[in-house]
Formats: structure tokens, sequence, C-alpha cells
């Protein structure tokens, strides 16, 4: 346990080394926000009727979606661990006396903490003070924001497994290029990171809430604003501590059937 606290140390630090960076990508996710939330705004006053969600409760899920995008954000990957693959440096890291999914799990959890810690509280603050209905709110109520913080952190970790099942079908291709073009234009559309999921048709929403993707960023979310309560809620989490279950699992056992292939070629 020790040495995985290091590795989370060490590249936690590092990561909170790049502030220019994270004012860059404040300003951005502001400008990306702002646009969004403008261009639902026109939508919702051409005098359509019956849409899923209040505009409050939208304008919060996109400040949500901003605040923590380095949370969520599915295309934020660890090059190092795809060309230590494709190199041939995985040996160096086969050697370490450390399990190597315990390894790349926890630096992937330490990096993507340390790029919200920089980017989350500028946009928190700055949206919070903004006019209603263009702000965050709080929760919808105090079990909504418990429920929220219970959801966020399994939502988060599903996210990580999910991104360590890309990472080792690396193993099985020549180049992990396309397995990454293809799970992040996948993922976000169906983890409700381009349009919300509450406005797709009834019978999609149903389809993509059974699938992990929407376990990820849209329950702790839709929870939040109080779109999904109670009963609904609890339901929600249950689907995604079950997801979180069967893609760790299925993480391990993949990489534990690509180590026993795997050929390391060079002196």
């Amino acid at each position: 346990m020790k040495q995985y606290f290091s590795f989370f140390r060490i590249r936690f630090i590092a990561g909170l080394q790049y502030r220019a960076a994270a004012w860059a990508g404040v300003v951005t996710q502001f400008a990306w926000g702002f646009l969004s939330i403008l261009m639902y705004r026109a939508f919702y006053q051409s005098g359509a009727e019956n849409f899923p969600m209040e505009f409050s409760q939208l304008t919060t899920y996109i400040w949500l979606q901003q605040a923590l995008l380095a949370m969520f954000m599915i295309w934020l990957f660890d090059n190092d661990i795809f060309d230590s693959i494709t190199s041939g440096n995985i040996a160096y890291e086969l050697c370490r006396p450390c399990d190597l999914y315990n390894m790349w799990f926890v630096k992937n959890v330490a990096t993507r903490l340390s790029n919200v810690l920089l980017r989350c509280l500028p946009i928190f603050i700055v949206a919070a003070c903004l006019p209603y209905p263009y702000n965050i709110s709080l929760p919808a109520d105090w079990a909504c924001g418990a429920l929220f913080f219970v959801s966020l952190i399994a939502g988060f970790f599903l996210q990580v497994s999910i991104s360590m099942v890309i990472y080792i079908s690396a193993f099985y291709t020549v180049s992990p290029a396309g397995m990454k073009i293809l799970s992040v234009t996948l993922m976000e559309f169906l983890s409700g990171a381009v349009i919300p999921i509450p406005f797709f048709p009834d019978a999609v929403q149903t389809i993509f809430n059974l699938l992990p993707f929407a376990s990820m960023q849209s329950t702790p979310f839709l929870i939040y604003t109080g779109y999904t309560s109670g009963a609904d809620a609890l339901a929600a989490i249950g689907v995604q501590l079950f997801w979180l279950v069967v893609i760790y699992v299925s993480g391990r056992l993949l990489i534990k059937h690509a180590l026993k292939k795997v050929v390391v070629q060079g002196g």
C-alpha cells in the first residue's frame, strides 16, 4: 500500500505544477459553458414546451460539467502508459515489486484529481455569483447533496476503470489511436457529455441509463440538480456500483490475460 501512495503523491504533485495550463483551461471552460447555456436558452425561449429539465437545472448541470471536467473528461489519457506498451518499456514496469493494474489506476486517479483541484474552485465561485437562472444552484435538498457525493465518487472510479480497459486494449492492437478515437466519440455521446440524457426520447434514455457510460457523470449531476431523486437516485447509484464492479473485475482479468502473452523484443 505504501508504494501506491507514493505513486499517487508523485503524480498528484506533478499535476499541480501545470498552473498556467489550468488557468487556460478555466478560461476555455467558462467560454464553453456560457456558449452552451446561451444556446439552450435560445431553445427554451423559442416557444417550445415540455422541456425535460427546468432551465435552472440545466445551467447547474452545465456548470457541474465544466467545473468537474478534469474528473470526467474521457479524452484525458496517460500517453506514457500507451507508449510503455507499444515501445516495450512495459518490461521495466513489470520489474517493479507492485501490481501493474493498481499502479496505473492510482496514477490515473492522481492525474485527474490534481487537474480538477486546480480548475474547479474558480468555476464554482464565478458560476455561483451569476444571476438566476444562469448560475449554479445548491443541491435540491440535503438528501440530494449526500447522494450526489456518493454518486460522484462511484462515477469517478468507474471513469478510471473504463480508462484502464482502454489502456489494456493496447496490448491487443498495433496502435492504440483507433481505440482512443472510437472510445472518446462513443462515450462522450452516451455519457451525456454532449447532450444531457433527459433530452433524448424515453426509450433511448432507458437504454443509455442501463449502459455504464451514463453512470460516469450524468447520474451524479442529475442527482445534484434534483432531476433524479429518492428511490430513482438510489437505483441509479446501484447501477453505478454494479458497473464499477463489472468493469474493474473485467480490467483485472484482461490485464492478467494480456501479461501472460506479452512478448518484449530487444536486447
